[in-house]
């Protein structure tokens, strides 16, 4: 038979409250708030963490497109110019 197969049940509770105050007696309360503070500490860092992962999984924002071609100099001075290599014929040999 497993020890914890069906849950955490009443049973188990007092004897973990008994070999706690045996452990620790009367600095009791100061484990449990300790422990209790770790245990917040712990979920923010997890939230935080999630956070951060759904802000990376989100595709980046569109730009706004331009009203209409030329609307604004600056959408023409953002765009790269491509250009070919000139195109020179092979010299003839006579």
């Amino acid at each position: 038979m497993p020890f914890f197969g069906g849950g955490i049940g009443a049973p188990e509770v007092l004897i973990f409250g008994t070999i706690a105050l045996l452990l620790f007696g009367k600095r009791l309360p100061e484990v449990a708030r300790s422990l209790g503070q770790g245990v917040g500490q712990f979920k923010k860092g997890l939230s935080g963490l999630q956070e951060e992962f759904h802000k990376a999984s989100e595709p980046p924002p569109k730009k706004p497109e331009p009203a209409a071609v030329g609307a604004t100099a600056s959408a023409d001075e953002d765009r790269e110019e491509w250009s070919a290599p000139a195109f020179s014929p092979p010299p003839e040999n006579a």
